[in-house]
């Protein structure tokens, strides 16, 4: 049994004081150690390996090789449950979810493998999580014979607390969404209700301006003589009475149409604050999904190599968390901070560096944006105006640079 799979803190603290000192292993050299087994680990770890180690797919592939005729169709949770239940179980199933993630996280393990002290164990598995290579270093680190029970809390408690960041980030987004859309309702109805109220206010123009014609054709012709027929006088006071309604509801028309054009500017506007949140999820989202890693290609999605980004603007302290997401891809970030303290002759230079530059429009002078478009225009270098100053926004114009050949 593995050296961190003998008693929780709890049981440990429970025998320490009733007179029973803990178990303490002789040191052994990890060489002539096997890794752990998955059923061998301590039961509260089975469920982080399994949220976080196996995709759903695969999950659902195991349970189908076990003979469950529900497989395809039990819910994620059921199914995130019933694996977590195997992993404890060597003959039923654990040894089947032992070789998938060994087969899934091969090349982490072998990397892994060079490591034969807890210390290096715990350098390697830094290098991972600054990279966000998550999955597969969890497993190769928990399984370590190296690996001791107080690093096995260490690397357990980080990956928890990920856990949690990720989701509060995910529901901010979520909520930010379903806001945008229910602005977007309520615009909607407005516009319709305008443009119907626009439409009976033109109805009712064609009708005044039909009675204001059929009054013209009954006037009389005047006589030349100076006696005014007592008719005249009566009609002229109606025609003038309808000639002013017609241009009240000229004027109500003209009023309600500009109306109606800025609620369409503003829609207009609120559907592009949408889709650019919208696009910055969807990178963020690609980010944070680790690809499959049961292939050897080295040459993974998402790689800059050696591409170099031009930041103009921003926070400082967050192009700090900028120029790590560029290096961990392989790229590299030249920063300038729009001229605050940084001279702004310095940017045809560093445009000049640059394969693409980037600046937050609300973080950033006009006079250096202004600057940043002329000399990438002048030196023909793609610039990219970003909605705000976060790492979402950075990452929605950068993936797509990744991406590319």
């Amino acid at each position: 049994m593995p050296p961190h799979a003998y008693l929780d803190g709890p049981a440990l603290r429970a025998l320490t004081s009733a007179g029973h000192p803990p178990f303490v292993p002789p040191a052994v050299d990890p060489a002539d150690k096997p890794r752990d087994r998955i059923w061998e680990l301590a039961e509260n770890l089975h469920c982080s390996i399994v949220g976080t180690c196996l995709t759903n797919a695969e999950a659902r592939a195991i349970l189908a090789k076990l003979g469950r005729p529900d497989a395809r169709t039990i819910s994620e949770h059921r199914l995130h449950g019933e694996i977590v239940q195997i992993a404890g179980r060597k003959d039923g199933g654990a040894r089947l979810l032992q070789k998938t993630l060994d087969r899934r996280h091969e090349r982490e393990i072998e990397r892994f493998d060079e490591a034969r002290t807890a210390d290096a164990v715990r350098a390697l598995w830094r290098v991972y999580l600054e990279r966000g290579e998550i999955p597969g270093a969890y497993w190769a680190a928990i399984t370590h014979p190296a690996t001791d029970w107080p690093l096995v809390q260490d690397i357990f408690g980080e990956v928890h607390m990920l856990s949690h960041l990720v989701g509060q980030s995910n529901r901010a987004d979520i909520r930010r969404l379903r806001q945008l859309e229910e602005d977007l309702d309520r615009r909607e109805e407005i516009i319709a209700a305008r443009d119907e109220r626009i439409m009976t206010l033109m109805r009712e123009r064609d009708e005044l301006g039909r009675r204001t014609r059929a009054i013209e054709t009954e006037r009389p012709i005047p006589s030349t003589t100076s006696i005014e027929p007592p008719s005249t006088r009566g009609l002229e006071v109606r025609l003038a009475r309808e000639t002013a309604h017609a241009a009240a509801l000229e004027e109500r028309l003209a009023v309600l149409s500009g109306a109606a054009e800025r609620l369409s500017a503003d829609l207009a506007a609120e559907i592009a604050r949408r889709s650019a949140v919208e696009g910055e999820l969807a990178a963020l989202e690609a980010a944070l999904d680790v690809p499959s890693t049961d292939t050897h290609d080295d040459q993974a999605s998402g790689r800059l190599d050696g591409r170099i980004i031009l930041y103009v603007g921003g926070r400082q302290r967050q192009v700090a968390n900028l120029r790590r997401f560029v290096e961990a891809r392989g790229g590299r970030l030249l920063n300038h901070d729009g001229g605050i303290e940084d001279n702004l002759c310095l940017l045809a230079g560093l445009v000049g560096q640059a394969d693409l530059a980037v600046f937050p429009v609300s973080c950033v002078s006009h006079e250096a944006s202004l600057h940043l478009k002329r000399y990438c225009e002048a030196q023909a270098k793609p610039f990219h105006p970003v909605r705000s100053a976060s790492l979402a926004s950075f990452m929605h114009v950068v993936m797509p640079l990744a991406n590319s050949p």
